[in-house]
């Protein structure tokens, strides 16, 4: 059973949206913080939006503050990443995971949610959907 799984990529045009779904399974979110990561093809795994499930309070890198929002639906046990004017840039494997709360020092970002951004920091994982942004 994988504990998590993603959903919502596809192919969109320049000024596009998508929504993504990160499903919990077997276990509750209640109690984690939970990130977006992507991926880009020949480039290193980043961050891009948390989520503190103990307060609800979030976060955004610089690179998508004001055109992705993170949320959560506490009854179906599911984050969401909604995605607007989407950009080329933007395009990657995007992963959902789950982790201790943490608060460090986040250079690029804004947002209070506490979650660090070191891959290595989050024990559950999902398998990924991609996200492709072209014209």
């Amino acid at each position: 059973q994988v504990p998590l799984v993603e959903s919502g990529g596809g192919l969109v045009q320049p000024g596009g949206s998508l929504r993504l779904s990160c499903a919990a399974s077997g276990f509750t979110l209640d109690y984690y913080a939970i990130i977006w990561f992507r991926q880009a093809p020949g480039k290193e795994r980043e961050g891009v939006s948390c989520l503190s499930s103990s307060d609800g309070s979030t976060a955004y890198a610089d690179s998508v503050m004001g055109r992705f929002t993170i949320s959560r639906d506490n009854a179906k046990n599911t984050v969401y990443l909604q995605m607007n004017s989407l950009k080329p840039e933007d395009t990657g494997v995007y992963s959902c995971a789950a982790g201790p709360h943490r608060a460090v020092p986040r250079t690029g970002w804004r947002g209070e949610a506490m979650c660090g951004l070191n891959p290595y920091e989050y024990n559950v994982w999902g398998q990924g959907t991609q996200v492709t942004v072209s014209s």
